[in-house]
C-alpha cells in the first residue's frame, strides 16, 4: 500500500497583501465524503505500517491496564451530611457516583452509574454532577460526541426518577441556588465560546430559562460558581489577561448582580468568600506574580482592597485555602511548588516539607472551614499520586490514599529522578528539565530519550507520576519534561516571555533543552524523541521545521499547526479568546510573526524525522483538518523515507477516547511507534 496522496485544490488566502496558497483547504468540509475517505485511508495506512507492532501494542495495552486497580474508588469526602464516593467496578469503563449518609458504614446509594448511560455509545463523557442543598435533587451533564457540548439533566434522588427536561448546548456545569429550585448554567455560541449565563427553574422547559448575563466581548469566556461558604454565587468573565466578577447571595437567585471590580486591561483577579470579606488573588498594582488582598463584602471595589499577602518578585502565588484558624497558600519558587501554612492568630508560618528533586504538590479538596486538617496532594516522577492529611496544629502528616500500582513490578526505589538546567540561547535564563529513568538505564549516546513539552497559556507541566510511562522506562527510555517559556514554571514573566511576539522563545527553549541533553550524553540525535499535544503539538510542528535533524521521531497529539488560518477565522472555537495569547493576525505585525513559525505554513522540501500525528474527528479545541492538512503537505514535500503516520479517532474529540481504559490503546500506539524506531518491538 502506497502512502495516501491527498488531492490538491488550490485556494488563495490573502491578508495584508500577502498571498498564501493552501492546496488542502478543502479538508475543512466535514460532511464531504472525500474528507472521510482520506482520513480512513490514512488510518488504514497507519495500521498497515504499524502491523508489525500489533501484538506488541496489545501487550503494552494489557500491561498498562494491569497496573490499574479495576475496582478502585476515590477517597471519600464528607459534605452536607453525606460521604461522596466515585468508584469503578471490574470489567467496566465508566465511573459510578455514590454517597452514604453521615458515616461510611451506611448503605450505599448510587447517584448515577455512567456505565448504564454509556451503553451503545461510541463516546460518552460526564461533565459534572451536582447535588442540591437539600440533598434531594441532582443535576448531571453528558456529552456523547466529544465536542465538549453538554446536555444537563436532573434526577430526583428520593424516587430515582430522571426528569424529562433537558438543557442542551451547555458547558456542563450547573450551580444550585439555595432554594433548591433553580440552577445557573452556561450556554455556548456557534464557536463554542461560553458566553451566556441562564437561570433555570426545575420543572420548566429550558426555552423559558432566564438570561442573567451575556458576555458581548468575544475575547472573554464566562464561568459560574458558588463560594466555599455556600453564601454567594459568582459569574466570572475572563480573557487571557483580564477578569471581571459579579455576585448575588445564593439565598436570593433573583437578586441584582453586583460587580466586584469592573474589567480593566491586564487586571486579573479571582475571588473567594469568608465571613464578611472577600479574599482575592490578583496582579493589581504591578503584582506580576500575584498577591492576595481582602475587601469587605459591602464595599468590594478595588479602591477598598487591602493587602494580606504581598507580592514577591521571586515567588508566584498560585492559590489559597481559607480556614477558621489558618490560611494556606500554594506558591511556586524557582519552579518548585510549596504549601505554606499561616496561623491566623499569631501570624506564624511554616512550610510542608517535600524531599524529591522535582515533584507536584497542591492543595486538595477542603470543604470545611472549622478544621485544623488540610488535605493536599503529592506526586513525583517516581512516587504515585497520593492524598495526604496534614494536621496544621500538630504538624503531622498521614497518607489517606495512595495510587496503587499493580502487577508486582513497580518499586519506587528502582527509578531515579533529577532536575537539571540547560542554558538558553538568549542567555536570559536557564531552562529547567525534569528527568526520570530506571536505575539500570545508563546515560549514553545509545540511550533513547523522550522529551515532552507544552509551553502555552501559562500552563505548567509539573513532574508527576504516570502508570503508563513505566512501559517505556522499563524498556530503557529516559523521560524528560522541558519546562519551557510559555508556561509559568519560573513565574509569570516566564509565561509572558513565551507568548505573542515572543512565542518563538517556547520553541527555542525546547530545542536548546534537547541539544543540552545530547551534549550531556543523556542521548544522541539518533535516539532523541519529542512529544506534545494541542499547543504542544504546535511546538512539535515548529521544532521539526527549525531543527529537523535533532530528533529521530516525534509524536504530535491533536496538534494546533495551522496557526494563521485558524486565528483569522473567528467562527472556529477558541479563536477570539486567544488573541491575547498568540496575537490577532488581522494586525500585520502579528500576521507576519505568526506566519514565520506556523508549522503548516513553513513545511519545506527537506528531510523530516519520523512522525506520528493523532487527532479526533470531533475535536472542539483543534479541528481535525489542521493535522490532516499538515500530514498531506508533509507527504507532498518531505524528501526522506522516514515514517509519517496519521491516525484519526473517528468517534472522539480533543481528549481522545472516552472510558477509563480505552485511551490506553492510544498510549500503546504511541509507545509502539517509539519502540519500533528503536527496533525494540519485541519489548527488549
Amino acid at each position: 500500500m502506497n502512502a495516501p496522496q491527498a488531492k490538491k485544490i488550490e485556494k488563495i488566502l490573502e491578508s495584508h497583501g500577502d498571498k498564501r496558497v493552501d492546496d488542502y483547504f478543502w479538508m475543512k468540509e466535514r460532511e464531504n465524503p472525500e474528507v472521510t475517505a482520506y482520513l480512513e485511508e490514512e488510518n488504514d495506512y497507519c495500521d498497515l505500517m504499524m502491523k508489525d507492532t500489533s501484538t506488541f501494542q496489545q501487550q503494552l495495552f494489557e500491561e498498562m491496564k494491569a497496573r490499574y486497580k479495576e475496582d478502585d474508588e476515590s477517597l471519600p469526602y464528607f459534605f452536607n451530611e453525606y460521604w461522596y464516593i466515585v468508584r469503578f467496578e471490574i470489567g467496566k469503563e465508566y465511573p459510578i457516583f455514590s454517597r452514604k449518609f453521615q458515616n461510611l458504614d451506611q448503605e450505599e446509594r448510587i447517584l448515577i452509574d455512567v456505565n448504564v448511560l454509556a451503553e451503545n455509545q461510541k463516546f460518552f463523557e460526564i461533565g459534572s454532577v451536582a447535588v442540591s442543598p437539600d440533598n434531594k435533587l441532582m443535576s448531571f451533564s453528558s456529552d456523547n460526541v466529544g465536542r465538549r457540548i453538554y446536555t444537563i439533566q436532573f434526577k430526583n434522588l428520593e424516587t430515582g426518577e430522571v426528569y424529562p427536561e433537558q438543557i442542551p448546548n451547555t458547558t456542563g456545569k450547573a450551580v444550585w441556588g439555595n432554594d433548591n429550585e433553580h440552577v445557573f448554567y452556561i450556554r455556548k455560541d456557534e464557536s463554542l465560546r461560553a458566553f451566556q449565563v441562564y437561570r433555570h427553574q426545575l420543572g420548566t422547559d429550558s426555552s423559558l430559562d432566564v438570561l442573567v448575563f451575556h458576555e458581548d466581548d468575544e475575547t472573554f469566556d464566562v464561568n459560574v460558581f458558588k463560594t466555599k461558604s455556600l453564601e454567594y454565587i459568582f459569574i466570572g468573565s475572563s480573557s487571557t489577561i483580564s477578569d471581571e466578577h459579579r455576585f448575588i447571595p445564593a439565598d436570593n437567585v433573583f437578586a441584582e448582580w453586583k460587580i466586584i471590580q469592573p474589567r480593566i486591561d491586564d487586571l486579573e483577579y479571582a475571588v473567594e468568600h469568608y465571613q464578611d470579606e472577600f479574599y482575592i488573588i490578583t496582579n493589581a498594582d504591578d503584582a506580576t506574580n500575584f498577591k492576595i488582598v481582602t475587601t469587605k463584602v459591602a464595599h468590594p471595589e478595588m479602591e477598598n482592597w487591602v493587602d494580606l499577602i504581598p507580592h514577591r518578585e521571586e515567588t508566584l502565588l498560585e492559590g489559597f485555602e481559607i480556614f477558621n484558624n489558618y490560611f494556606v497558600i500554594e506558591e511556586r519558587t524557582k519552579g518548585l511548588l510549596h504549601i505554606k501554612v499561616i496561623e491566623n492568630e499569631t501570624g506564624n508560618a511554616h512550610y510542608l516539607e517535600f524531599s524529591d528533586p522535582t515533584y507536584t504538590a497542591y492543595i486538595g479538596m477542603n470543604l470545611e472551614f472549622n478544621t485544623q486538617k488540610l488535605r493536599f496532594g503529592y506526586t513525583s516522577l517516581t512516587k504515585p499520586n497520593a492524598t495526604l492529611e496534614y494536621d496544621m496544629k500538630e504538624k503531622t502528616t498521614k497518607v489517606l490514599k495512595e495510587q496503587e500500582v499493580l502487577g508486582g513490578k513497580f518499586f519506587a526505589e528502582n527509578y531515579i529522578s533529577e532536575r537539571i538546567w540547560a542554558p538558553s540561547r538568549d542567555g536570559k535564563n536557564s531552562i529547567p528539565i525534569s528527568l526520570v529513568y530506571h536505575k539500570n538505564t545508563k546515560k549514553s549516546a545509545e540511550t533513547p530519550l523522550l522529551i515532552y513539552g507544552y509551553g502555552s497559556y501559562g500552563h505548567t507541566v509539573d513532574a508527576s507520576f504516570s502508570n503508563v510511562r513505566l512501559s517505556i522506562l522499563d524498556r530503557g527510555f529516559v523521560y524528560a519534561i522541558a519546562h519551557i517559556r510559555g508556561g509559568e514554571y519560573l513565574g509569570r514573566e516566564w509565561y509572558e516571555d513565551g507568548k505573542m511576539l515572543q512565542k518563538k522563545n517556547t520553541f527555542y527553549d525546547f530545542i536548546d533543552a534537547g541539544k543540552y541533553l545530547v551534549a550531556e550524553n543523556y542521548t544522541s540525535e539518533k535516539h532523541l524523541y519529542a512529544m506534545g499535544g494541542s499547543a504542544g503539538g504546535l511546538l512539535m510542528g515548529a521544532i521539526i521545521n527549525m531543527e529537523p535533524e535533532l530528533f529521530n521521531g516525534i509524536v504530535a497529539q491533536v496538534p494546533f499547526v495551522d496557526v494563521v488560518t485558524t486565528m483569522l477565522d473567528e467562527t472556529i472555537p477558541l479563536t477570539t479568546g486567544e488573541f491575547d495569547e498568540w496575537g490577532n493576525p488581522k494586525k500585520k505585525k502579528y500576521y507576519d510573526y505568526m506566519k514565520s513559525y506556523s508549522p503548516y505554513d513553513n513545511v519545506e522540501a527537506k528531510n523530516y524525522p519520523n512522525i506520528l500525528i493523532t487527532t479526533g474527528l470531533h475535536d472542539s479545541q483543534v479541528q481535525y483538518w489542521e493535522p490532516a492538512k499538515w500530514t498531506a503537505k508533509l507527504r507532498e514535500l518531505k524528501t526522506d523515507s522516514n515514517l509519517l503516520l496519521f491516525k484519526t479517532d473517528m468517534s472522539a474529540g480533543h481528549g481522545g477516547a472516552s472510558g477509563r481504559f480505552e485511551s490506553l490503546k492510544e498510549d500503546a500506539l504511541e509507545y509502539a511507534f517509539l519502540m519500533k524506531l528503536e527496533n525494540k518491538i519485541d519489548g527488549k
